[in-house]
C-alpha cells in the first residue's frame, strides 16, 4: 500500500522530465478520480434501480446490442412481452400496463448504459496511457486488473438478475451484496492508486504511535466495508421495511424473533430482525470506532496535518450516515432518502480510505 507510481521507473536529473513525470500523474489521477465520479453515481443509481424495482425489467443480457433501448412500438411490446414472461410480472406486476413497464425499463436501462459507459471511460484513457508510456508497466498492469473487476462486476450483475427470472421475483440476496461489494472495490482500488498518484508517502521515520494510528485507520476502513456489506443484506431480503422505529426494534433492544429460524445459522442471512439487528450493532460499532479513531488522530504527536483533517471530515461524515439511516427506517424506505444512505455509504469509504492512504 505504500508504493509510490513516482519513482517506479529510472529518474533523470532533467527539470523538464520531473515535470512531465509530474503532469503525467497528474492527468492519470484526475481520469480516476472522474471514474471514482462515475462508480459512485452508479453505485446510487443502482441502489434506485433497486428500490424502484426496476432491475428485473430487462430479461436479456446484451452488451452491445443493448446499448440502444426499443425505438418502436413493436419494439416495446417486445420487451413487455418478454417482461411478462418473469416470475416478477405474473406473481407481482400482473396488472402493470406497457406505460408503467416504461417507467422501470428506463432505470434499469440507464443503469446499464452507466456501466457500458465507465468501461469506456476506463478503458479509452488507459490505452492512450499506455501507449504513450504515461503510466509505469507495475501501474499499467494495476489499472488493467481493475478494468476486469470492472467486466466481472458486469457479469456479476447479469448473474444476479437471472436469479430473479426462474422462480422468485426477487434477485439473490447474496449475489446483490456480492455485486455491491464489488462496486465498492472497484471504487476503493481506484480511488487508492489516484491518492497514491497525487501524494507521496511520507518519507519522515515514523513512531510507534503512528505506526498503531496506521493500522487502526485501515482496520477502520475493513470495518466499514463490512458495514457495507451488511446493508446489502439488508437491502437484499427488504429487512428495512421491518421494525421501523428507533432506538428500539419494536419496543425491545432485542427483538424476540431474533433466532427464531431454525438451524440458527440461518437467521443471519434470512431474518429479518436479526439482520437489521446485526447492522444496527455494527453502526454502533463503527461509531465507536470513528470515535476512537478521531481522538488518536488529534492526540498523537507529528501526526500529518492532512490525517487530522481527513478524521474530522470522516466523522462528520459518519453522523450525517447514520442520521439518513435513521430516517430510512422510520420513513419506511423512501427511495430518495434510502439512496442519499447508500451513497453516504461509499462517501464514507471514500473517507475512511483517505484517512489510511495518509497515514502510509
Amino acid at each position: 500500500m505504500a508504493t509510490s507510481y513516482r519513482v517506479s521507473e529510472p529518474v533523470s536529473d532533467s527539470r523538464s522530465d520531473s515535470v512531465a513525470r509530474t503532469d503525467a500523474n497528474r492527468s492519470v489521477a484526475v481520469w480516476l478520480y472522474v471514474c471514482c465520479a462515475l462508480v459512485f453515481a452508479m453505485v446510487v443509481v443502482g441502489g434506485a434501480t433497486r428500490l424502484t424495482h426496476s432491475g428485473l425489467s430487462i430479461t436479456e443480457w446484451q452488451p452491445i446490442v443493448g446499448t440502444l433501448p426499443p425505438l418502436t412500438d413493436a419494439q416495446w411490446q417486445d420487451a413487455f412481452a418478454k417482461y411478462q414472461l418473469t416470475p416478477e410480472y405474473r406473481q407481482v406486476n400482473g396488472a402493470m400496463t406497457l406505460g408503467e413497464f416504461k417507467g422501470i425499463f428506463w432505470w434499469e436501462y440507464f443503469h446499464r448504459l452507466l456501466g457500458r459507459v465507465i468501461g469506456l471511460v476506463f478503458l479509452i484513457p488507459l490505452i492512450w496511457f499506455t501507449v504513450w508510456r504515461r503510466v509505469p508497466r507495475a501501474l499499467a498492469l494495476q489499472l488493467l486488473g481493475i478494468f476486469a473487476l470492472g467486466a466481472a462486476q458486469g457479469a456479476l450483475g447479469w448473474y444476479m438478475v437471472q436469479s430473479g427470472l426462474v422462480d422468485d421475483p426477487r434477485v439473490s440476496p447474496f449475489r446483490l451484496t456480492a455485486h455491491l461489494g464489488l462496486a465498492v472495490l472497484i471504487f476503493a482500488a481506484m480511488l487508492w492508486t489516484a491518492l497514491t498518484l497525487r501524494s507521496p508517502p511520507r518519507t519522515e521515520p515514523s513512531v510507534p504511535a503512528q505506526r498503531a494510528t496506521r493500522r487502526l485507520a485501515f482496520m477502520f476502513a475493513a470495518l466499514v466495508f463490512v458495514m457495507v456489506l451488511s446493508g446489502g443484506l439488508v437491502a437484499g431480503i427488504r429487512a428495512g421495511f421491518a421494525y421501523n422505529t428507533f432506538p428500539l426494534m419494536n419496543g425491545r433492544i432485542v427483538p424476540a424473533e431474533i433466532l427464531m429460524l431454525d438451524p440458527a445459522w440461518t437467521n443471519f442471512f434470512w431474518n429479518m430482525a436479526t439482520v437489521q439487528f446485526d447492522h444496527r450493532l455494527l453502526a454502533l460499532v463503527v461509531v465507536v470506532f470513528a470515535l476512537v479513531l478521531w481522538r488518536v488522530l488529534r492526540t498523537t504527536p507529528d501526526m500529518p496535518a492532512r490525517a487530522v483533517t481527513g478524521g474530522d471530515a470522516l466523522v462528520a461524515m459518519l453522523a450525517l450516515q447514520i442520521v439518513l439511516g435513521i430516517a430510512t427506517l422510520l420513513y419506511v424506505v423512501p427511495v430518495p432518502l434510502a439512496a442519499l444512505h447508500q451513497a453516504g455509504a461509499l462517501a464514507t469509504v471514500g473517507l475512511a480510505l483517505n484517512v489510511a492512504h495518509t497515514l502510509r
